[in-house]
């Protein structure tokens, strides 16, 4: 183990169709990070499929962990602690992080500590070169969460307002989905958003004449598909 004043740990991410590993260095920040990401895998399928992303999740970790040592400097031995993401996610291509995190960390005979997927992005900005002074706003927009977080500290967290329906993400694909655009939707659907006409078409705005801060996405997905 090293002096407190340098803590390394390595950071697995495996929640859905992507293989995430990286270094962090309690005193000089991220030393090297490798991502991997399954999108051609998936776009025959129009995508995720789960059982899919869970096997490649378990021939790329291994040696995507090796690559990001090797950038590093480091060896296996030079590590502190294990970090995985516990959860929300797929369940297969979860329990894939997990145990080799877990057995990392049992074999070096170091902490490894689960990691609530939503946490890591509410806490991410503390990552920066100028990071936020609790308390902060945050809100955060996926393909399967869209919320609006007060947070208070590290381990308190209030929910503002969330959807009530699909999340952010979850509407952009299906609308994605509607219009043939293939997978992964959102960035073809924020192409044809960027080249288009303002005021073409008049979208409801949900939620708006309503108390509380919540959101709600499946009317628009409803007017897309009434429009096309």
């Amino acid at each position: 183990m090293q002096s407190n004043t340098s803590f390394r740990v390595l950071g697995i991410e495996t929640s859905c169709d992507e293989t995430g590993v990286a270094i962090f260095d309690s005193r000089e920040g991220l030393l090297a990070h490798a991502l991997y990401s399954q999108v051609q895998l998936h776009a025959e399928y129009g995508g995720v499929v789960p059982e899919l992303a869970s096997r490649d999740h378990v021939r790329i970790l291994l040696p995507l962990v090796g690559q990001v040592l090797a950038a590093a400097g480091m060896t296996r031995s030079d590590l502190d602690g294990i970090a995985y993401t516990a959860g929300p996610g797929l369940i297969g291509a979860l329990l894939v992080g997990a145990a080799v995190g877990r057995s990392l960390a049992w074999a070096l005979e170091v902490p490894a500590l689960a990691v609530h997927h939503m946490e890591g992005h509410l806490l991410a900005p503390l990552l920066e070169k100028v990071p936020p002074a609790f308390p902060f706003l945050a809100l955060l927009v996926s393909g399967g969460h869209t919320q609006l977080i007060d947070v208070e500290a590290i381990g308190r967290y209030r929910i503002l307002g969330e959807s009530l329906d699909d999340a952010a993400g979850e509407a952009f694909d299906k609308v994605a989905k509607m219009l043939g655009l293939g997978y992964p939707g959102g960035p073809a659907v924020a192409a044809l958003a960027a080249g288009g006409r303002a005021g073409r078409f008049r979208f409801p705005r949900p939620m708006t004449d309503r108390p509380g801060l919540d959101f709600s996405f499946s009317g628009l997905k409803t007017h897309v598909l009434q429009v096309l």
